[in-house]
């Protein structure tokens, strides 16, 4: 036993006693430390090493007793602090009370004080007696401002373990223009989470638990710093009962009730929030396209020296809304004795770095009485931090604006809408997007996207992903079909007039698209409704000099029919950019029957569209073009009848395209049934062509239709038209020059098997005829065929 007293030693040793135990019966032994009335009891281990290992401890172990209220008690009806054995050293323990009790046992023959040893020592309770204790509590005060302005708080047995089962409160009144600054300058709770489910200490702002909940902290911390919004604080420590071994310390804080903290006046007369637990930070949220003003602290007065506020200005961001913030500076005055800004400034912080702790990562930095030029966020996020060092001065006021943020490059529209231009002048290439890309685009959006080249120029499109929202079965592929988000491409002509290009929805994304020559404007419009959304699309322009675009169509007039095929056809077409236009224009009063007979373009309608290649034909040149790749063809797209006597058709690679088998197409120029028919009438279709295309070997009536070829003999008379018979006359010479070339081949081969017969007969060493030193070479006529 060690008790403590005015002339006696306030501290000492400990150790294991020397036991002799042959029997190997249990023994125990008990260390009793007993303080004064107003002393507490330390005890430090120095050296342990008792047998068995956590968490058996059976056979040697030592038992703690910090929470001894009387020091007569049975300890078996006193909390128990713990149960340690093996070579770990238990922490440091301090009484709660007045007595600490150590209870050793072991069944060991022999014992010897090597086994453990420490230190204990009687310490002055005062620091546990933070203000005004509450009855029946042994860790409740109230801390009075006009009793004690700042001092020292901790946990009720720090720096040694805590115990377990408490229910702390401090609370902290200050006086009419006060708040209080708490700190804890060690904080080493157990953790159980984020939430702090088990062991915690929570801080409310105001007299008690009722007031709001400023945070809830557990773990282990350095440097926690907690502000009132007003005069009062109320603190709150709550540790639980359970079986789990934890040896945490608790915490040390200290505590200030001050006037000179700052006002937070300049924050609630305005559309911020102030931070709670903060002396000075503030929150801006928005309201959707809304905008306000933040100000220095104190504003307009002079702030005040040695202060550090933080501003978080945050636009919305949730699935519909996407904004970023635009800061103006009105008003600035930040007095520093460095260019460099390092003691007084305003740092801005534009890409979210906060979320990281970033703090040394910010974007720009200002200080002196040039006021900064507006700034933009990169996303919905902006922090800035004000430190005012150890001057003085008038501060800032900054204006701040939410800007719907569609994260679509391109420049803007200055009303904020969905509006983007692209110039020539400005760049020849580049990307534009739906609203967000490559996330969702928001439901109910009107987008216009305005391309506006030099003269001598035209736009291209290359259309690198796309997909929108598909709901409804009949929604996908183009114009018509599209009934719920599509995109619209429109050539812009000079004088304003606008014909549009094709309708888009689904997955169907549109070919390459290349103005007309002579239109150097494009728009596309993007339109989505309130149900769904979908990724959208992604897209590259292009202004091409019409100069360098080197066109491999053509005008075609003055015949009845023809055949056109893509480039380098029967072989597929190149793998690069490649514009092809052909305007094909028959007689008044009659229409082209134009048909696919060969077709093999890269893409597939229905799933990706045709984003590399396509071929497009306007039936009528007022209306959108049919568009057309993939590998099958319906009979309403192979074959197409044009509305007038003109027809149009293109075909547009883009650089990303792979190559292909390409088209091979036949046109006619043909007058339908209601008319009086002078050439040949189509027996199924009901088309009147000319006599001439009669027995060419080309579909001229049309699919399932071949008036035109039945009745057809191998030579055609002469009726059937001229070129034929002239190229059947060639075939005939052809064949003929043929086999008298094999006749003659044919006799020369029999010649040589007679000489050769007369060489066998000849005798040894006789003169031989030699052969002449030069055979003509023999020519034949290739012939090909029609």
């Amino acid at each position: 036993m060690f008790i403590s007293n005015a002339v006696g030693r306030k501290n000492g040793t400990f150790e294991a006693p020397l036991i002799f135990n042959p029997m190997n019966h249990s023994r125990q032994c008990i260390f009793t430390f007993i303080a004064a009335e107003d002393e507490r009891v330390r005890v430090t281990f120095n050296k342990f090493n008792l047998r068995d290992s956590p968490p058996e401890c059976n056979n040697e172990f030592v038992d703690l007793y910090t929470e001894i209220d009387d020091p007569l008690i049975d300890l078996i009806k006193t909390p128990f602090g713990g149960r340690y054995c093996g070579r770990i050293l238990p922490r440091t323990r301090i009484s709660m009370y007045q007595t600490l009790v150590i209870g050793f046992h072991t069944d060991v023959t022999v014992e010897t004080s090597d086994i453990f040893q420490g230190t204990y020592e009687f310490v002055n309770a005062s620091k546990y007696e933070i203000g005004t204790p509450a009855p029946s509590s042994v860790c409740t005060f109230t801390i009075y401002h006009d009793r004690k302005k700042e001092g020292s708080f901790v946990s009720p047995t720090y720096p040694g373990v805590y115990p377990k089962n408490l229910n702390c409160q401090y609370r902290f009144l200050g006086g009419a223009g006060q708040r209080v600054r708490v700190e804890f300058m060690d904080f080493d709770l157990f953790y159980g989470g984020p939430h702090c489910p088990f062991d915690h200490v929570k801080v409310y702002d105001g007299s008690s638990s009722e007031d709001p909940l400023i945070g809830t902290y557990c773990g282990q911390r350095r440097n926690l710093m907690v502000y009132s919004s007003a005069e009062n604080l109320y603190v709150e420590f709550k540790t639980l009962k359970r079986t789990a071994d934890t040896q945490n310390r608790g915490f040390s804080g200290f505590f200030e009730f001050s006037e000179v903290f700052v006002n937070l006046a300049f924050i609630g007369k305005h559309d911020a929030q102030h931070i709670r637990g903060t002396e000075c930070d503030q929150k801006v949220l928005s309201k959707q396209e809304s905008n306000g003003t933040v100000y220095s602290p104190n504003w307009p007065f002079l702030y005040y020296s040695h202060i550090m506020c933080r501003y978080y200005i945050y636009g919305m961001e949730d699935a519909q809304n996407l904004e970023k913030v635009r800061l103006e500076f009105d008003k600035f005055d930040i007095p520093n004795n460095d260019e460099e800004c390092n003691e007084a400034y305003l740092k801005l912080y534009l890409q979210g770095q906060e979320e990281r702790h970033a703090v040394d990562e910010y974007d720009h930095v200002f200080c002196g009485e040039v006021v900064p030029p507006p700034v933009v966020s990169e996303g919905p996020r902006l922090m800035m931090i004000f430190s005012s060092g150890s001057s003085q001065g008038k501060g800032f006021k900054v204006r701040y604006t939410f800007q719907t943020d569609y994260r679509v490059p391109g420049t803007p529209s200055p009303n904020g809408k969905c509006h983007f231009t692209y110039k020539s002048e400005s760049r020849k290439t580049g990307e534009f997007n739906s609203p967000r890309y490559p996330a969702n685009y928001p439901s109910n959006t009107y987008c216009q996207y305005i391309f506006k080249g030099l003269p001598g120029e035209q736009v291209q499109f290359v259309f690198n992903y796309f997909k929108t929202k598909r709901l409804l079965s009949t929604s996908s592929g183009y114009n018509e079909m599209c009934t719920e988000d599509w995109i619209e491409i429109f050539e812009v002509y000079p004088s304003g007039r606008e014909n549009k290009f094709g309708k888009y929805c689904s997955k169907t994304a549109p070919g390459p698209i290349v103005s007309d020559v002579g239109i150097h404007d494009m728009k596309v419009v993007f339109r989505t409704d309130k149900v769904e959304v979908a990724s959208g699309f992604s897209a590259t322009y292009l202004f091409i000099s019409s100069a360098q675009n080197l066109d491999c169509g053509g005008n075609i007039t003055g015949s009845a029919n023809g055949i056109i095929t893509s480039p380098s056809f029967p072989s597929k077409y190149e793998a690069h950019r490649q514009l092809c236009n052909w305007y094909i224009t028959v007689r008044p009063f009659h229409k082209v029957l134009f048909l696919f007979d060969f077709f093999l373009i890269e893409g597939e309608p229905d799933e990706r569209g045709c984003p590399g290649a396509v071929v497009r034909v306007w039936s009528d040149l007022s209306q959108p073009p049919i568009e057309l790749c993939g590998e099958k063809l319906t009979n309403d797209t192979r074959q197409i009848l044009s509305s007038s006597s003109v027809l149009k058709l293109q075909f547009v690679t883009a650089d990303k395209a792979v190559g292909s088998g390409g088209f091979k197409a036949v046109w006619t120029e043909v007058q339908e049934a209601d008319t009086v028919c002078k050439g040949l009438l189509c027996g199924q279709s009901g088309f009147c062509i000319s006599s001439s295309l009669k027995c060419n070997k080309l579909p001229n009536c049309g699919i399932n239709d071949d008036t035109d070829e039945k009745n057809c003999k191998k030579f055609p008379p002469q009726h059937c038209g001229a070129k034929e018979v002239h190229m059947d006359m060639y075939l005939v010479v052809g064949l003929s020059v043929g086999a008298a070339a094999f006749s003659i081949l044919a006799l020369c081969a029999i010649c040589h098997r007679k000489r050769k017969r007369r060489r066998d007969h000849v005798p040894p060493f006789e003169h031989r005829p030699q052969p002449p030193r030069e055979v003509p070479s023999m020519h034949f006529m290739s012939v090909d065929s029609v």
